[in-house]
C-alpha cells in the first residue's frame, strides 16, 4: 500500500511539474507566429501612431478583405494535414500521395504568405511617412522582416508546417 502511495505521489508531482510547460506551449496554438508581425496592424503599436479615423477604417477594411480573401485557401489547408495525417497513420503509406500532399500544402502556405504579404504592404501604405518612421525606429530590426519576400522571410514560407496561420 505503501508503495502504491510513493508511485501516485510521485506521478502527481511530475504532473504537476510539466503542466506549465504544456499550457505554454498550448496557448499559443499550433503554427502560430509570435513576435512583431502576429496582428501587427491591432493594439498598441498603432495606438501610438495616434491614426486617424480614415486611416483606422482604411486598415479595418483593408483586414476584412484580407482575411475573407485567404479563408478559402487556409481552409483547405486544415483539410489537407488531415488528409496528410490519415495518410500516415495507414500500415503501409503511400510516399507518392504523401509527397504530392505536402507539395500541395507548400503551395498553399506560400500563397497565403504572398497574400500576407501584399495585405501588410496595403497597410503600411495607408500611413503617413511619419508614421511609417515611428514605426520602423520602434521595432528596429524586427520590423523588417515582416516585409522580408524571399529565403528567410516570412513571404519565403520558411517556417514550420503551419508557420503563420494564426497570424491572420
Amino acid at each position: 500500500m505503501k508503495k502504491i502511495a510513493i508511485a501516485m505521489a510521485s506521478l502527481l508531482l511530475v504532473a504537476f511539474l510539466v503542466s506549465p510547460a504544456f499550457a505554454y506551449r498550448d496557448s499559443w496554438g499550433r503554427g502560430s507566429v509570435r513576435g512583431p508581425c502576429r496582428d501587427w496592424d491591432r493594439g498598441a503599436r498603432f495606438a501610438e501612431l495616434n491614426l486617424t479615423q480614415e486611416q483606422s477604417d482604411k486598415i479595418a477594411a483593408l483586414r476584412e478583405a484580407h482575411l475573407k480573401d485567404v479563408k478559402p485557401l487556409r481552409d483547405k489547408m486544415f483539410s489537407l494535414r488531415g488528409d496528410l495525417k490519415i495518410l500516415w497513420l495507414q500500415k503501409n503509406p503511400d510516399e507518392e500521395k504523401i509527397r504530392a500532399t505536402q507539395k500541395e500544402i507548400r503551395a498553399l502556405r506560400d500563397q497565403l504568405e504572398d497574400k500576407r504579404w501584399d495585405y501588410r504592404k496595403a497597410s503600411l501604405n495607408v500611413l503617413t511617412p511619419e508614421q511609417q518612421a515611428m514605426i520602423r525606429a520602434r521595432f528596429g530590426r524586427s520590423w523588417g522582416h515582416c516585409f522580408e519576400r524571399g529565403p528567410g522571410g516570412p513571404a519565403g514560407g520558411s517556417g514550420g508546417p503551419g508557420r503563420g496561420m494564426m497570424g491572420y
